[in-house]
């Protein structure tokens, strides 16, 4: 079993968060690496990004906490890769009007169910429509 994080549960465990406690016991309880795909490092990214305009972290802080979470990714995270075919479902999924999905969680969704892995988020919104598709989901929040 592989555990995939999305961006909402990568954030906490670089900056300190209501969901740190939480994220830090799931991952230390874990045997197996988790994987992240480089869309989610680059929702994480974004989300650093807006730490930074909202003048929660200084950019230098945030070049490092990036950094950090890069050589983390490459050293022992599993990578996983958007196809061009998840595209395509997460497109049908933003049409199911039903589960109220954003394109980046339909992204997230559909590569999870390609590839088999079970979803980790503290999103629930997203963490419903997941299930509703067939994935299974660790909702952390």
């Amino acid at each position: 079993m592989s555990f995939y994080l999305d961006a909402s549960a990568i954030l906490p465990i670089l900056v300190e968060e209501a969901a740190s406690a939480t994220l830090d016991a799931f991952v230390s309880d874990l045997a197996e690496p988790l994987t992240v795909s480089t869309f989610a490092a680059g929702e994480t990214a974004s989300a650093v990004s807006r730490l930074v305009r909202t003048g929660r972290l200084s950019a230098d802080d945030a070049r490092a906490l990036l950094a950090s979470f890069d050589a983390w990714r490459a050293t022992s995270a599993i990578p996983a890769q958007l196809a061009p075919s998840d595209v395509e479902v997460a497109d049908l999924y933003v049409r199911r009007f039903d589960l109220m999905l954003r394109m980046p969680d339909a992204l997230h969704i559909a590569l999870c169910r390609r590839d088999r892995h079970v979803l980790v988020t503290l999103d629930r919104r997203l963490a419903e429509a997941a299930r509703a598709l067939g994935v299974e989901v660790r909702h952390l929040a």
